[in-house]
């Protein structure tokens, strides 16, 4: 049989017997690999999975059918950020009938060891990483068995070999310190989330502009670490208010930290905006809650979720779809913590 628009013939599938002759292991060995299973070394493993594209092994051919779940590793479960991500993933998922596995990572933004072992059981449509990382081999069983995977907000380096939903966190930066500066404002500190976190590196990279722009020198005692906690608001806000110069204005990286801001300038009779202007990032509820409500950027953390679910699913369908990054656009929700800086 030949295609029609080249006239040549299409290229021959491999059967499993020839792959493993090819790569020179057992039957048994290839099917460990095509089915995501251990006990296959990193280099076996590598030379057998080249063969299978080599010889365009037909995988679909040993793939189960898939569960209707889709499976959701969340680094902090428990925060606003992660619920709010796990709210928008279970909408779309309700919608079209799917079923959710939600499972928490650990501190250092990984799963644990088991955790691979459990997906691979449960033959999911895809996996939703929601600021959460895979190690390359559990990455390459994933793979082997076709589950996609998509990320949220991903953590560390942009990743080239899976695609991303993130937002526009450079021009969220750049937004909230632009705005500070059109309020009077020059003495204007930050503090960042880690410095291994594609969002908080793009954050302070808005920051710097914004002052650039305005002809404001960047002052390093300014700039202060953080991991997007309450608890980083306090301690590096106190250590800014009571500094010898302190800032007029400070810009948190999330919201959380921004309340940890308002909690360290009310310790030190500090008021929020007279004494103190600050600003947020996320959007979260509580921004509006918080007294007095929050300036804030506004991340769309649920179209997201629902852009993320949505991709997963397609993606399951379609494995050669073509699809690297998208960023969903930051705003600016300006409310009662911000005001011109005291004469």
């Amino acid at each position: 049989m030949r295609n029609d628009a080249t006239g040549e013939a299409p290229p021959t599938r491999a059967t499993l017997s020839e792959v493993a002759s090819l790569a020179k292991v057992s039957v048994a060995t290839v099917s460990k690999v095509l089915n995501g299973r251990t006990g296959v070394s990193d280099e076996t493993r590598r030379r057998i999975e080249s063969l299978l594209d080599e010889r365009n092994y037909n995988r679909r051919l040993t793939a189960q059918s898939s569960a209707p779940l889709i499976d959701v590793l969340c680094y902090e479960i428990d925060s606003p950020f992660g619920g709010a991500a796990i709210v928008g993933i279970e909408r779309v998922a309700r919608e079209q009938g799917i079923g959710m596995v939600v499972t928490s990572t650990e501190e250092s933004h990984l799963p644990g060891s088991k955790w691979v072992d459990g997906v691979l059981r449960r033959q999911p449509l895809g996996i939703i990483l929601v600021a959460a990382l895979l190690p390359e081999k559990d990455k390459a069983r994933l793979r082997s068995r076709a589950i996609p995977i998509v990320m949220i907000d991903p953590y560390g380096a942009q990743a080239t070999d899976a695609p991303s939903i993130g937002s526009a966190d450079w021009n969220g930066g750049f937004l909230a310190t632009r705005h500070l500066i059109e309020l009077g404002h020059e003495r204007i500190a930050i503090v960042t989330g880690p410095s291994s976190m594609m969002a908080s590196t793009a954050r302070l990279s808005g920051y710097r502009a914004a002052l650039d722009g305005a002809g404001i020198p960047v002052r390093p005692e300014y700039i202060r670490p953080g991991n997007f906690h309450r608890e980083d608001g306090v301690s590096e806000g106190r250590e800014l208010l009571t500094s010898a110069e302190p800032p007029t204005a400070i810009f948190a990286s999330s919201d959380l930290q921004a309340l940890g801001v308002y909690e360290a300038a009310r310790t030190l009779g500090l008021h929020v905006p007279d004494d103190l202007s600050v600003v947020g990032y996320d959007d979260l509820a509580i921004a509006q809650w918080a007294g007095p409500p929050m300036t804030t950027v506004r991340v769309p953390l649920g179209e997201m979720a629902e852009q993320a679910t949505h991709l997963v699913t397609r993606l399951r369908d379609e494995p050669e779809l073509a699809f690297s990054r998208v960023e969903m656009a930051t705003s600016l929700v300006v409310r009662e913590s911000t005001a011109s800086p005291r004469a």
